[in-house]
């Protein structure tokens, strides 16, 4: 039998390992002869023909490998033209594949089906796994990766909410992944589910910026309260569709973000007057397995199995998707789909998701993204509002 190749691309999630020990195991269930091999740190690993031999891992490593932040093949960001795929093509010959699984986001997808194209002759099956904490793959409900960065941020902001209620001396601005689409940073909501009061201001990329406004709302969130926390976009722009802050360093799709947190919190004390304080987890919350959601996980799994069964039946250009059958009780199913021309469109949040006016999500995006990150652990105790003069 001939080999199969798993190739990582784009930023790792929380469980972009997740969906290649499901795939391992399915490869495994289905009785598969061949080498199974793993391209080193993505297309560009391929074509230099640097790749480690996943068929040797015994099942205790398989199940390390689902809960292993990062990627543990690695994973990359290399810019393609179109005689690469004919490479690419040719690398895969050389290890004599007949089929080809890639796991990644928009471009990943897009990778992925030009592939297949430039592979249609020499007989190797190519097909995607959806990934992507950002969640704006546009062909399924939601995509591995974001549950846990949901979790992540909706914990961590649960916990910063509860310090400035015990200090209320400061507005603290928390910057969440999310170049185009506003889902991590809406997703921050779901703090208020395990009994926080915040956060008090989400900003995602999807409304324009407007400063005024902004500080408006602080500061008559601080008279109210004294301390506040405030969610923003790496990716908010203004109303001329550049972003608020400058970027640092921008190749092809990959946008290195200036610091919007920081350019927040000093707008805040140069307009106000008032102390705040910046906060930027950064990668910390796609990196933690700690808070990594066990729905996440679990639909991660299936999603490596799905594109493998699809990969052996020879359903090139193809990838799998997660379907909602309802919220409550939250059920899905993992199918597979060609991929379209959609998947290069960003998925951002609908209009009916959050209200500009109010700064907030509404409840259709709390009913929504609840089930994807499981329980974030025991209600806190505030006794904000239950104060006796004596």
């Amino acid at each position: 039998m001939r080999n199969i190749v798993f190739i990582h691309g784009g930023g790792p999630t929380a469980v972009i390992n997740a969906s290649l020990a499901g795939s391992l195991r399915e490869l495994r269930d289905q009785g598969f002869s061949g080498r199974i091999y793993g391209a080193r740190f993505g297309v560009a690993g391929l074509l230099r023909q640097e790749v480690v031999d996943l068929g040797r891992l015994s099942c205790e490593e398989i199940d390390a490998l689902e809960h292993t932040p990062g990627s543990a093949i690695g994973t990359g960001r290399d810019h393609l033209e179109s005689e690469d795929y004919l490479r690419l093509r040719n690398a895969l010959s050389q290890l004599d594949a007949a089929y080809c699984v890639m796991t990644g986001g928009n471009g990943t997808m897009d990778t992925c089906r030009r592939l297949a194209f430039a592979c249609d002759t020499a007989g190797i099956t190519v097909v995607g796994t959806p990934k992507t904490m950002d969640n704006d793959l546009s062909v399924t409900d939601h995509s591995p990766g974001f549950g846990s960065a949901a979790r992540y941020i909706a914990a961590s902001v649960r916990e910063a909410v509860a310090d400035v209620e015990g200090l209320p001396i400061h507005a603290v601005v928390i910057e969440a992944f999310g170049r185009d689409a506003g889902w991590i940073t809406a997703a921050s909501a779901l703090s208020r589910l395990y009994g926080s009061a915040g956060p008090d201001m989400i900003l995602p990329p999807e409304v324009p910026f407007d400063e005024d406004c902004f500080i408006e709302r602080v500061d008559e969130l601080r008279k109210a309260k004294g301390g506040i926390v405030i969610v923003a976009s790496e990716g908010l722009r203004g109303r001329d569709g550049k972003p608020i802050v400058e970027p640092i360093f921008q190749t092809d799709r990959s946008v290195y973000f200036g610091d919007v947190s920081s350019h927040l919190a000093s707008l805040i004390v140069r307009r106000l007057g008032y102390k705040a304080r910046s906060e930027k987890p950064g990668i910390l919350g796609r990196a933690s397995i700690a808070w990594q959601s066990d729905v996440d996980r679990a639909e991660a799994v299936e999603c490596g199995r799905a594109s493998v069964r699809a990969a052996l039946a020879g359903r090139t250009a193809s990838m799998s998707i997660i379907r909602r059958i309802s919220d409550d009780p939250y059920r899905t199913e993992v199918s597979v789909e060609d991929i379209s021309d959609e998947i290069l469109e960003a998925r951002t949040l609908p209009q009916g998701y959050y209200d500009a006016g109010s700064f907030d999500v509404s409840d259709s995006f709390i009913g929504y993204a609840s089930p994807l990150i499981g329980d974030i652990g025991p209600r806190f105790i505030s006794f904000k509002g239950k104060e006796e003069r004596l």
